[in-house]
């Protein structure tokens, strides 16, 4: 007879996870699989991984889904490798062989062609995507075997550096470098440069190396996020606001914290912006002195974003009184922890 399942009892997170999503696992597994372990009641990610690509995949939990939205909009790199002579049905190692041919180029003719993929290009979705056409995803079309037309998009390779080639061998490849704009596909980069080198190609490696500020070298692997106490986990979470590095940071008093809180316009001296990260002491839950003390305690909070003005501070994504509550004391837990922990001989 089976054992009972344990049901896990969920909780209030808040904070952005970066793992490495390992090889092998959809982004939307290695979400769950980290959602399970922190035991979190809410999460998402910011832009999808294939299972076969490995790295960077900032995830969100509570609050930060709120602003995940601005890092599907972030530019990317990546490490690939590109497998040349032979294409496939899906344009990596996963697909059929559909073509095989020799493999001519020399050095020169590569770097020549590298560089005519720098800058503005038009790519055509592959078929194997999660784009979706009539309300259903490409790849869904591609497993009935169904070849739907697609509208070619503009993108932007920002750079592309050869980092390592072998034309000769059994196995003849090149390992790139990229650094693009959001909605590259890389897979359709690699076959497109087996293409126009003349003897077709499909990736066999990808590593996403960065996405926006978040590198590869800050990132956790599930393994070692399993390994961790709850604590510990917790404090692996880099806060809500890490999402919105790049915006103008303004701070308001106490007073105008808890109107902006509420939707309403503040009024000051901020020059034009429109990305700005708020912040403001936590206003007061219980009334009278004990209150006013603990708020001008209180460490400065995250409040959401907004757009400047006019002179005016105009509220865009807020986060809830609770959610900045809830991220206060997770804050404070966490730290506590670790101090404990430091202090044990």
């Amino acid at each position: 007879m089976n054992a009972p399942r344990t049901r896990v009892q969920r909780r209030p997170v808040h904070g952005v996870l970066l793992l490495d999503k390992p090889l092998g696992l959809s982004s939307n597994q290695a979400l769950q699989k980290a959602k399970w372990l922190l035991r979190a009641e809410k999460a998402g990610h910011t832009g999808t991984l294939d299972p076969l690509a490995t790295g960077v995949l900032p995830l969100c939990f509570g609050a930060a889904t709120k602003f995940s939205q601005l890092h599907l909009d972030a530019d990317k790199r990546y490490e690939t490798t590109v497998r040349l002579g032979r294409t496939t049905t899906t344009s990596d190692a996963e697909g059929e062989i559909t073509s095989e041919q020799p493999v001519a180029c020399t050095p020169g003719q590569v770097v020549e062609v590298l560089d005519r993929f720098i800058g503005p290009i038009s790519q055509v979705p592959p078929m194997h995507s999660a784009l979706k056409k009539d309300g259903k995803a490409l790849y869904e079309y591609a497993r009935e075997g169904v070849t739907v037309e697609r509208e070619a998009r503009a993108v932007l390779i920002h750079d592309l550096e050869l980092l390592d080639m072998d034309l000769a061998g059994p196995e003849p490849f090149l390992r790139l470098a990229v650094h693009c704009s959001k909605g590259t596909y890389i897979r359709t980069l690699g076959a497109d440069i087996g293409a126009a080198l003349g003897c077709g190609g499909h990736l066999t490696a990808l590593r996403r190396t960065a996405t926006g500020p978040f590198q590869a070298a800050q990132c956790l692997s599930l393994q070692a996020l399993e390994a961790l106490d709850e604590p510990q986990r917790l404090a692996a979470l880099l806060p809500t606001e890490a999402l919105v590095a790049g915006h103008v940071p303004v701070t308001l008093d106490d007073d105008d914290a808890g109107r902006f809180l509420s939707g309403m316009r503040r009024r000051g001296g901020w020059a034009d912006a429109e990305a700005v990260a708020v912040f403001g002491g936590m206003p007061a839950s219980r009334p009278g002195a004990a209150a006013r003390t603990s708020a001008a305690l209180a460490p400065r909070a995250f409040l959401g974003t907004a757009h400047a003005r006019g002179g005016e501070l105009i509220p865009g994504r807020l986060l809830s009184p609770v959610e900045i509550q809830q991220t206060l004391l997770q804050t404070r837990s966490s730290s506590s922890k670790t101090s404990e922990e430091a202090l044990t001989p």
